[in-house]
Parts: C-alpha cells; sequence; structure tokens
C-alpha cells in the first residue's frame, strides 16, 4: 500500500448532499474528492477526461440516472463505481441492483445529515468501503449474456424430489450481482432451498428482494420465522435477525448478538445448517470483506457437507471465501458462473442416488 491519495469523484444531484459528502470523504487524509457533479452525464465526461480512483453516484440524476451512467462508465473506461442513496423504497431501490448488475461494485446508504441517528457509523462505513473498492480491479463490461445460464438450465432435467436439500450461502461486498448470477442458472424446479445471509445496508433487502424476483427464474422472499423452505424458493435473512434452521426443518430467526459484528451472520447459518443437516446441506460462501462464515463452512465440511468457496479472480473482496480456503473449509473452489452448475449437479444427484459428488 502507497502513501498516494485515493481520487474520488462524487456525483449527486443535490447540492446540499454533494457538500455533505466531499467534506465527509475529505475529513479522511487517504483521500481526495477530485470532482464533484450534479448528474449522470457530467459523471461520463469527467471520467473520459480524467481518472479517478472510486466513484461515489447516487441513483436519481438528471440527464443521465445512476444505471445508466454506470452502465456506460462500464462500457467505456471501467471504474469502481460505489452507489450511494439515501432510498429505501424497494421499486426504487431494485435499480441499485440494476446498478450493481451494469458493474457498479458495492452500495451504502448516504449519511445525510449530522444530527441523524448512525450517522458517525455511515460515515466510517462509507471511507472504509471508498477505500477497500479503490484496490478492486474492474474490467470493461459488454452487453450481458445469459448464455451460460441458459445452457445450465436446457442441461437441469431433474428428478422428482424425495425430499428437500438446503443450500445455504453467504455473501457480503460484491455479493448481488453473484447472486444473481447463481439463481439465474437455476430452475424453478431446482429441488433445494436456498436460505441467503448477504451483508447489505439497512432497508435495502426488499429492493434486493425485487430484483431478484424480476430477473430471475426463482421465488425470492424475506425468510419469516417458523416457516418450512420449499424447494425452488430462495429465502433472505431480514435485518437485524440471525437465520437458522432448526431440528424440524423451519427457518429460525433471533435477534441475538452479532456475530463478527454482524447481524444477520452468515456464521450463525452455517453453524444451524451443520448441527441440524450435516450432510443433507451444502454450503456456498462468496465474495466479501472480512471472515464470516469462513471457520463455520469448515464445520460444515467436517459433518459431511460439500462446500464451496468463490474463486479469487471472480470475487470483489476475496476475504471471506479466501479465509475459508485457507481453513480447509471449501470441498470446491469455483468462479462465479460455475457455482449454479455445480448446484445442480449437487442436490440433483442427491435426490437421485443419496449421495453428493460433484
Amino acid at each position: 500500500m502507497t502513501n498516494q491519495k485515493i481520487n474520488v469523484l462524487v456525483a449527486d444531484d443535490s447540492k446540499v448532499a454533494r457538500m455533505l459528502l466531499v467534506h465527509v470523504l475529505e475529513s479522511d487524509l487517504q483521500i481526495c474528492v477530485i470532482g464533484a457533479v450534479g448528474d449522470g452525464q457530467a459523471a461520463l465526461d469527467f471520467v473520459l477526461e480524467n481518472r479517478p480512483d472510486v466513484i461515489v453516484m447516487d441513483i436519481h440524476m438528471p440527464k443521465l440516472n445512476g444505471f445508466e451512467a454506470t452502465r456506460l462508465i462500464m462500457e467505456t473506461k471501467p471504474v469502481p463505481i460505489i452507489i450511494c442513496t439515501a432510498t429505501t423504497d424497494p421499486k426504487e431501490v431494485a435499480t441499485t441492483f440494476r446498478m450493481m448488475e451494469a458493474g457498479a461494485v458495492a452500495c451504502v446508504e448516504k449519511p445525510v445529515a449530522r444530527e441523524s441517528a448512525g450517522f458517525e457509523r455511515l460515515v466510517a462505513e462509507l471511507l472504509e468501503t471508498v477505500k477497500l473498492m479503490s484496490e478492486v480491479k474492474v474490467v470493461r463490461r459488454w452487453s450481458r449474456s445469459r448464455s451460460s445460464a441458459a445452457t445450465i438450465k436446457r442441461q437441469a432435467v431433474l428428478n422428482p424430489a424425495v425430499g428437500v436439500t438446503l443450500v445455504g450461502i453467504g455473501a457480503s461486498t460484491g455479493g448481488p450481482p453473484v447472486l444473481q448470477t447463481i439463481l439465474s442458472g437455476l430452475t424453478k424446479d431446482f429441488p433445494g432451498s436456498l436460505l441467503i445471509v448477504q451483508h447489505i445496508a439497512h432497508g435495502f433487502l426488499r429492493g434486493m428482494v425485487e430484483w431478484l424476483n424480476q430477473t430471475t427464474g426463482l421465488q425470492v422472499h424475506v425468510a419469516s420465522h417458523g416457516i418450512c423452505p420449499m424447494p425452488g424458493h430462495v429465502y433472505l435473512a431480514p435485518d437485524d435477525f440471525h437465520m437458522g434452521v432448526g431440528a424440524g426443518g423451519r427457518i429460525l430467526l433471533e435477534g441475538g448478538e452479532p456475530e463478527n459484528g454482524l447481524r444477520p451472520a452468515v456464521s450463525f447459518l452455517f453453524r444451524s445448517l451443520a448441527e441440524t443437516r450435516g450432510p443433507d446441506a451444502v454450503g456456498v460462501l462468496l465474495t466479501g470483506m472480512g471472515k464470516d462464515g469462513a471457520a463455520e463452512l469448515k464445520l460444515m465440511k467436517d459433518k459431511g457437507a460439500i462446500t464451496v468457496a468463490q474463486d479469487r479472480e471472480s470475487s470483489v473482496v476475496h476475504g471471506m471465501p479466501g479465509e475459508a480456503i485457507a481453513l480447509g473449509g471449501a470441498t470446491h473452489v469455483l468462479s462465479a458462473d460455475k457455482i449454479a452448475g455445480a448446484l445442480v449437479t449437487l442436490v440433483n444427484r442427491a435426490h437421485s442416488s443419496g449421495g453428493m459428488k460433484l
């Protein structure tokens, strides 16, 4: 790590918000704001003439909105883009995830007023995310191809379910587009249930669920306490609750102490699956900073489960899966676009022959 400052472009249509973001970012001596613009077209023009290390971008802007600006920047002169918004309406937040699909690498909640609750926490999260994302290597994005997912779907001739295999997935930074890639590669008659813990800014979850319902073939829900997970359905842990599975197979939600500073925590989900399902579960740990879920993925493996860690090359941040690999917790290390096919093979074989092998 050098002593060179991180050059940031701020794009937000509100002058007040721009001024606050500039002040907040430049309060950190490692960060220098080299531009502040009020619309998406100006952000695109700035990037074509300059080279910021990171862009902090709002969703709703004139001329080009955040999605259009992200898509064009990633197609012409790619830069790590952080979505920074105060919007929490599910229909509007879905645009956040379209931006991530177009190539944005992270989303954070915008700190809007110094006197508001949680302001310092949001500032700290923004600064940490800018520093982390400045080191991410992004590549030029082309029109998204669904060919690989379509191939998986054509090959996924599934046997009648004789039980439901539970697939636990944990993800953090960079997770939403990877989850979309995985879910897009599964058919609605997939005989397993998917339980997902995604670390995400408070209030963004329902927008993410709506986006996944719109862009994948599976039914995606915010998990509820006490329900039995159904095959071909996806359940995401709600804000502020750990999610696990009870001995009877029902989803458990608990508001206990944070684990690894997080609630929901991937560690809670994986430990629950290890204890209640043993070899009848699959664990998948995706891109994200820190080590949440890494030791517990190893626990799942020790209990006989097949476990998968995302590889370094396709991860935005390889912290969580990298830690799991280092601990010996991954049965398989796969790129994001290979995980759906692996799940189809694993769960299909479990239901046809009583065992999971790749």
